[in-house]
């Protein structure tokens, strides 16, 4: 019986499979919509973001080197926070491209918070690549304090 890659043990799929979810090395990178190439774990996720709960407001912090801060938009409604935005390619007119791993083009995500948010009163500052988003609660929506009597 001979070995393909076709019919590879499936403990060794798996084993594959996990190891491209970690983020180690992985024979399989997709295609995207622009012909370029990326992972599993990278593909279709921009900008990474981490997102704080105070129990007052919500801060999301968005990571974009290298984004133009007039490119941005960021606008929020009910209990969503929208980021829009364009990332111009490099241009290395003296060089071929050897690897390219950092999309070019316009970006959109859109993020659902647990809770309504006050869309009056969200700010947003932009520092060194960090896009930082201030989203307090409604004010009905914020935990209470009960009295017990």
């Amino acid at each position: 019986m001979s070995t393909s890659p076709w019919f590879d043990d499936p403990y060794q799929l798996f084993r594959r499979e996990l190891r491209s979810m970690m983020g180690g090395p992985s024979s399989f990178p997709f295609q995207s919509r622009d012909g370029q190439t990326a992972s599993r774990r990278t593909m279709g996720v921009f900008p990474p973001v981490n997102i704080y709960d105070n129990g007052d407001a919500f801060m999301i912090r968005a990571e974009m080197p290298g984004i133009d801060r007039d490119s941005l938009d960021v606008s929020s409604k009910a209990d969503q926070v929208v980021i829009r935005g364009e990332r111009t390619p490099e241009r290395m007119d003296d060089a071929d491209v050897h690897r390219r791993e950092r999309d070019a083009g316009q970006f959109r995500r859109a993020i659902t918070l647990p809770q309504p948010i006050d869309v009056s009163k969200v700010e947003a500052t932009y520092t060194n690549g960090i896009l930082e988003i201030i989203a307090p609660r409604k004010e009905d929506a914020r935990p209470r304090r009960i009295t017990i009597k």
